[in-house]
Protein backbone atom coordinates (compact mmCIF):
# COMPACT_ATOMS: atom_id res chain seq x y z
CA UNK A 1 0.00 0.00 0.00
CA UNK A 2 1.06 3.58 -0.70
CA UNK A 3 0.04 5.97 2.09
CA UNK A 4 -0.32 9.58 0.96
CA UNK A 5 -1.19 12.53 3.21
CA UNK A 6 -2.09 16.14 2.43
CA UNK A 7 -1.90 18.93 5.02
CA UNK A 8 -2.01 22.72 4.89
CA UNK A 9 0.52 23.54 7.60
CA UNK A 10 -0.39 27.20 8.11
CA UNK A 11 3.34 27.63 8.72
CA UNK A 12 5.86 24.83 9.05
CA UNK A 13 7.41 26.29 12.18
CA UNK A 14 4.01 26.51 13.83
CA UNK A 15 2.91 22.99 12.80
CA UNK A 16 6.11 21.34 13.97
CA UNK A 17 5.88 23.14 17.31
CA UNK A 18 2.47 21.47 17.78
CA UNK A 19 3.67 17.88 17.36
CA UNK A 20 3.58 17.25 13.62
CA UNK A 21 6.84 15.30 13.51
CA UNK A 22 5.81 12.91 16.28
CA UNK A 23 2.54 12.24 14.45
CA UNK A 24 4.38 11.58 11.18
CA UNK A 25 6.68 9.12 12.93
CA UNK A 26 3.61 7.26 14.18
CA UNK A 27 1.42 7.54 11.05
CA UNK A 28 4.27 6.63 8.67
CA UNK A 29 2.99 8.02 5.37
CA UNK A 30 5.08 7.29 2.27
CA UNK A 31 4.60 10.91 1.20
CA UNK A 32 3.08 14.01 2.74
CA UNK A 33 2.14 16.92 0.52
CA UNK A 34 2.22 20.19 2.46
CA UNK A 35 0.93 23.66 1.70
CA UNK A 36 1.42 27.09 3.26
CA UNK A 37 4.96 26.34 4.37
CA UNK A 38 5.35 30.10 4.97
CA UNK A 39 9.14 29.91 4.79
CA UNK A 40 12.00 30.37 2.36
CA UNK A 41 15.03 28.17 1.68
CA UNK A 42 17.26 29.78 4.34
CA UNK A 43 14.55 29.18 6.97
CA UNK A 44 14.43 25.48 6.08
CA UNK A 45 18.18 24.89 6.04
CA UNK A 46 19.42 22.56 8.74
CA UNK A 47 15.94 22.06 10.19
CA UNK A 48 13.09 21.30 7.81
CA UNK A 49 14.68 19.65 4.76
CA UNK A 50 13.61 16.36 6.34
CA UNK A 51 10.75 15.45 8.65
CA UNK A 52 10.58 12.07 10.42
CA UNK A 53 12.85 10.45 7.85
CA UNK A 54 11.06 11.93 4.83
CA UNK A 55 13.05 14.05 2.35
CA UNK A 56 11.44 17.33 1.33
CA UNK A 57 11.23 19.07 -2.05
CA UNK A 58 9.79 22.58 -2.15
CA UNK A 59 8.43 25.49 -4.16
CA UNK A 60 8.87 28.66 -2.12
CA UNK A 61 7.06 31.93 -2.67
CA UNK A 62 9.10 35.02 -3.49
CA UNK A 63 7.21 36.90 -0.78
CA UNK A 64 8.51 36.10 2.69
CA UNK A 65 6.20 34.30 5.09
CA UNK A 66 3.69 33.52 2.35
CA UNK A 67 2.34 30.39 0.66
CA UNK A 68 4.93 27.76 -0.35
CA UNK A 69 4.37 24.04 -0.96
CA UNK A 70 6.36 20.86 -0.57
CA UNK A 71 6.37 17.09 -0.79
CA UNK A 72 8.15 14.96 1.78
CA UNK A 73 8.84 11.43 0.55
CA UNK A 74 10.48 8.13 1.48
CA UNK A 75 11.19 7.44 -2.18
CA UNK A 76 13.69 9.25 -4.40
CA UNK A 77 11.93 10.90 -7.35
CA UNK A 78 13.22 10.57 -10.90
CA UNK A 79 12.49 14.26 -11.50
CA UNK A 80 11.21 17.31 -9.62
CA UNK A 81 9.18 20.06 -11.29
CA UNK A 82 8.96 23.42 -9.49
CA UNK A 83 6.02 25.52 -10.64
CA UNK A 84 3.76 24.78 -13.59
CA UNK A 85 4.92 27.49 -15.99
CA UNK A 86 2.68 30.34 -14.86
CA UNK A 87 3.98 33.86 -15.38
CA UNK A 88 1.71 35.07 -12.56
CA UNK A 89 1.40 32.31 -10.00
CA UNK A 90 4.75 30.53 -9.97
CA UNK A 91 6.13 33.47 -7.99
CA UNK A 92 3.63 32.60 -5.26
CA UNK A 93 5.00 29.11 -4.57
CA UNK A 94 1.91 27.02 -5.39
CA UNK A 95 3.08 23.88 -7.22
CA UNK A 96 5.68 21.16 -6.81
CA UNK A 97 5.53 17.88 -8.76
CA UNK A 98 7.60 14.79 -7.96
CA UNK A 99 7.88 12.29 -10.78
CA UNK A 100 8.45 8.59 -10.12
CA UNK A 101 8.95 7.21 -13.61
CA UNK A 102 9.89 3.68 -14.60
CA UNK A 103 9.92 1.92 -17.99
CA UNK A 104 6.47 0.59 -17.08
CA UNK A 105 4.74 3.79 -15.99
CA UNK A 106 4.85 7.56 -15.60
CA UNK A 107 3.51 8.71 -12.24
CA UNK A 108 3.53 12.05 -10.42
CA UNK A 109 2.70 13.19 -6.89
CA UNK A 110 1.78 16.89 -6.80
CA UNK A 111 1.36 19.32 -3.91
CA UNK A 112 -0.68 22.37 -4.89
CA UNK A 113 -2.06 25.36 -3.05
CA UNK A 114 -4.90 27.12 -4.87
CA UNK A 115 -5.36 30.85 -4.18
CA UNK A 116 -7.95 32.03 -1.72
CA UNK A 117 -10.29 34.81 -2.73
CA UNK A 118 -11.57 35.51 0.76
CA UNK A 119 -9.52 38.68 1.31
CA UNK A 120 -11.35 40.65 -1.37
CA UNK A 121 -12.37 41.02 -4.98
CA UNK A 122 -8.82 41.50 -6.28
CA UNK A 123 -7.71 38.12 -4.95
CA UNK A 124 -10.96 36.49 -6.06
CA UNK A 125 -10.23 37.59 -9.62
CA UNK A 126 -6.71 36.21 -9.24
CA UNK A 127 -8.24 32.92 -8.11
CA UNK A 128 -10.42 32.82 -11.22
CA UNK A 129 -7.33 33.46 -13.37
CA UNK A 130 -5.52 30.63 -11.62
CA UNK A 131 -8.39 28.20 -12.22
CA UNK A 132 -8.62 29.23 -15.89
CA UNK A 133 -4.95 28.52 -16.58
CA UNK A 134 -4.55 25.54 -14.25
CA UNK A 135 -7.22 23.38 -15.89
CA UNK A 136 -5.36 23.21 -19.25
CA UNK A 137 -2.17 22.34 -17.37
CA UNK A 138 -3.91 19.40 -15.70
CA UNK A 139 -5.41 18.30 -19.00
CA UNK A 140 -2.01 18.30 -20.70
CA UNK A 141 -0.43 16.45 -17.78
CA UNK A 142 -3.22 13.88 -17.77
CA UNK A 143 -2.60 13.18 -21.44
CA UNK A 144 0.94 12.00 -20.74
CA UNK A 145 1.02 10.54 -17.22
CA UNK A 146 -0.88 9.34 -14.16
CA UNK A 147 -0.89 11.63 -11.13
CA UNK A 148 -2.37 12.39 -7.74
CA UNK A 149 -2.71 16.07 -6.90
CA UNK A 150 -2.97 16.74 -3.19
CA UNK A 151 -3.65 20.12 -1.77
CA UNK A 152 -5.69 22.91 -0.36
CA UNK A 153 -7.99 23.66 -3.29
CA UNK A 154 -9.91 26.38 -1.41
CA UNK A 155 -13.19 25.14 -2.92
CA UNK A 156 -15.99 23.25 -1.19
CA UNK A 157 -17.50 21.42 -4.13
CA UNK A 158 -20.93 20.35 -2.91
CA UNK A 159 -23.42 21.44 -0.26
CA UNK A 160 -22.39 18.46 1.87
CA UNK A 161 -18.82 19.80 1.91
CA UNK A 162 -19.45 22.62 4.39
CA UNK A 163 -21.62 23.14 7.43
CA UNK A 164 -23.36 26.39 6.52
CA UNK A 165 -23.82 26.09 2.77
CA UNK A 166 -26.90 28.31 2.66
CA UNK A 167 -25.06 31.24 4.18
CA UNK A 168 -21.95 30.87 2.02
CA UNK A 169 -23.33 30.80 -1.52
CA UNK A 170 -21.92 34.27 -2.21
CA UNK A 171 -18.62 33.71 -0.41
CA UNK A 172 -15.26 32.71 -1.85
CA UNK A 173 -14.74 28.98 -1.69
CA UNK A 174 -18.38 28.19 -2.45
CA UNK A 175 -19.12 30.47 -5.38
CA UNK A 176 -21.04 28.93 -8.30
CA UNK A 177 -18.13 29.55 -10.69
CA UNK A 178 -15.67 27.76 -8.40
CA UNK A 179 -17.97 24.79 -7.87
CA UNK A 180 -18.63 24.60 -11.63
CA UNK A 181 -14.86 24.48 -12.25
CA UNK A 182 -14.58 21.50 -9.94
CA UNK A 183 -17.60 19.80 -11.50
CA UNK A 184 -16.12 20.19 -14.97
CA UNK A 185 -12.80 18.74 -13.80
CA UNK A 186 -14.55 15.63 -12.49
CA UNK A 187 -17.43 15.21 -14.95
CA UNK A 188 -15.76 13.37 -17.81
CA UNK A 189 -14.58 10.59 -15.50
CA UNK A 190 -10.88 11.05 -16.13
CA UNK A 191 -10.28 12.75 -12.77
CA UNK A 192 -11.45 11.46 -9.40
CA UNK A 193 -12.22 13.24 -6.13
CA UNK A 194 -10.75 10.37 -4.13
CA UNK A 195 -12.28 11.14 -0.74
CA UNK A 196 -15.78 11.44 -2.22
CA UNK A 197 -15.31 8.20 -4.14
CA UNK A 198 -14.57 6.43 -0.86
CA UNK A 199 -16.97 8.40 1.34
CA UNK A 200 -19.84 9.49 -0.91
CA UNK A 201 -22.26 10.46 1.87
CA UNK A 202 -19.96 11.87 4.57
CA UNK A 203 -21.01 15.30 5.84
CA UNK A 204 -19.79 16.47 9.27
CA UNK A 205 -16.93 13.95 9.18
CA UNK A 206 -15.55 15.27 5.88
CA UNK A 207 -14.36 18.71 6.96
CA UNK A 208 -10.66 19.54 6.80
CA UNK A 209 -10.65 23.27 7.66
CA UNK A 210 -12.22 25.38 10.39
CA UNK A 211 -12.20 29.14 10.83
CA UNK A 212 -10.31 30.48 13.82
CA UNK A 213 -13.28 32.68 14.58
CA UNK A 214 -15.70 31.81 17.33
CA UNK A 215 -16.06 28.16 18.24
CA UNK A 216 -15.87 26.79 14.69
CA UNK A 217 -13.52 23.90 15.51
CA UNK A 218 -15.22 22.97 18.78
CA UNK A 219 -18.63 23.02 17.09
CA UNK A 220 -17.30 21.37 13.90
CA UNK A 221 -18.48 24.23 11.70
CA UNK A 222 -16.07 23.30 8.93
CA UNK A 223 -15.35 23.10 5.23
CA UNK A 224 -13.86 20.38 3.04
CA UNK A 225 -11.12 22.28 1.25
CA UNK A 226 -8.35 19.66 1.05
CA UNK A 227 -8.40 17.04 -1.70
CA UNK A 228 -6.73 14.15 -3.41
CA UNK A 229 -7.52 14.58 -7.11
CA UNK A 230 -6.33 11.56 -9.06
CA UNK A 231 -6.34 10.35 -12.62
CA UNK A 232 -8.89 7.60 -13.05
CA UNK A 233 -6.64 4.54 -12.90
CA UNK A 234 -4.95 5.72 -9.69
CA UNK A 235 -8.26 6.80 -8.19
CA UNK A 236 -9.52 3.25 -8.64
CA UNK A 237 -6.65 2.05 -6.47
CA UNK A 238 -7.72 4.10 -3.43
CA UNK A 239 -8.75 1.81 -0.58
CA UNK A 240 -9.34 3.99 2.50
CA UNK A 241 -9.37 7.62 3.58
CA UNK A 242 -9.01 9.22 7.00
CA UNK A 243 -8.99 12.74 8.41
CA UNK A 244 -6.94 13.05 11.59
CA UNK A 245 -8.50 15.29 14.24
CA UNK A 246 -7.11 13.97 17.53
CA UNK A 247 -4.43 16.67 17.48
CA UNK A 248 -4.49 20.12 15.88
CA UNK A 249 -1.31 21.04 14.00
CA UNK A 250 -2.98 23.74 11.92
CA UNK A 251 -6.36 25.21 11.05
CA UNK A 252 -6.49 22.28 8.57
CA UNK A 253 -6.52 18.55 9.36
CA UNK A 254 -4.35 15.93 7.62
CA UNK A 255 -6.17 13.93 4.95
CA UNK A 256 -4.62 10.51 4.30
CA UNK A 257 -5.51 8.01 1.58
CA UNK A 258 -4.13 4.50 1.25
CA UNK A 259 -3.64 3.36 -2.36
CA UNK A 260 -3.11 -0.16 -3.62
CA UNK A 261 0.20 0.44 -5.40
CA UNK A 262 3.83 1.05 -4.56
CA UNK A 263 6.46 3.38 -5.98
Amino acid sequence: MFKLTSLNLNGIRSATSKGLEAWLAQAKPDCICVQEVKAQAPDMAGRFEQLSGLQGYFHFAEKKGYSGVGVYTRHTPSDVRIGYGSSEFDAEGRYVELRFDTPQRKLSIISAYFPSGSSGEERQQAKFRFLAEFQPHLAALKAEREFILCGDVNIAHQEMDLKNFKGNKKNSGFLPEERAWMTQLLTDGSMVDVYRQLEPTATDACYTWWSNRGQAYAKNVGWRLDYHLATASLGQRARSASIYKDEKFSDHAPLTVAYDFTL
